[in-house]
């Protein structure tokens, strides 16, 4: 099907669509090894897709848009290319807020944002303050994010909050680092690899895979549509008998 078939489509299928995508935008430094480029260069080569796709999903009234930007464990890899991947953040914070609030889109993050450079910090507080009247898309950013640690900061936070008696699944997300993040409906993986990595654990209990093959950098709009219709046509069953 072409673009404009599927756009036809999902408009048919409204009822159906996600209310919350999160995408593992995996294959920045494959795109640029293939190219005998530095890592960088693929990272900035992802920024024009995550631009396509906060627009596509939010042509499609998609609610929640969650992108996994940073890892905890990309701490590791070398410092020249961390130190580039702050910079790359900035850079996009500061040129993208204008249009994300033309565009009535919220942005907002997750993740131990305490724990980034000041500057990064400072240009996050500023975008979020800026689109904080934004009503369409929510854009999250899981930033210096870990789906474990998530997980133990919550139960640091119920330990000393919470005195006695049980705790529910309600009041353990209010611990969360976004507690109204509502779960994962659609988690879309790039580059073909079929790993969770440490991802929004929680909130993927009963999320749609879609594991596209293409490197972040090369994945088009009509692949997120695809998989956008490809989650329309699965039936949910949440644990269910099937």
């Amino acid at each position: 099907m072409t673009e404009t078939e599927l756009l036809g489509l999902l408009s048919e299928r409204k009822a159906m669509l996600p209310a919350h995508v999160a995408v593992i935008m995996d294959g920045n430094g494959r795109w640029a090894r293939k190219r005998l480029l530095p890592h960088i260069m693929g990272h900035r080569a992802g920024v024009k897709t995550v631009r396509m796709v906060v627009e596509t999903a939010g042509t499609l009234n998609i609610k929640y848009l969650t992108l996994y930007a940073f890892s905890t464990e990309n701490w590791s890899r070398p410092q020249e290319e961390v130190n580039s991947l702050m910079n790359l953040l900035r850079e996009y914070l500061r040129k993208e807020v204008d249009s994300l609030k033309r565009n009535n889109v919220r942005l907002q993050a997750i993740g131990r944002i305490h724990e980034l450079p000041i500057s990064c910090q400072e240009e996050l507080a500023r975008a979020r303050e800026v689109t904080a009247s934004c009503t369409g898309l929510n854009l999250v950013l899981a930033l210096n994010y870990s789906g474990r640690m998530e997980l133990l900061d919550a139960v640091e936070k119920a330990v000393t909050q919470v005195r006695k008696g049980p705790i529910s699944e309600a009041k353990f997300r209010s611990f969360f680092y976004l507690p109204e993040l509502p779960d994962v409906d659609l988690l879309i993986r790039t580059s073909g690899e079929s790993r969770v990595s440490n991802f929004l654990l929680w909130q993927c209990s009963y999320a749609e895979f879609h594991i596209a093959a293409r490197l972040w950098p090369e994945f088009r709009k009509i692949d997120f549509l695809k998989a956008v219709a490809d989650f329309t046509n699965r039936e949910r069953r949440f644990g269910g008998t099937g």
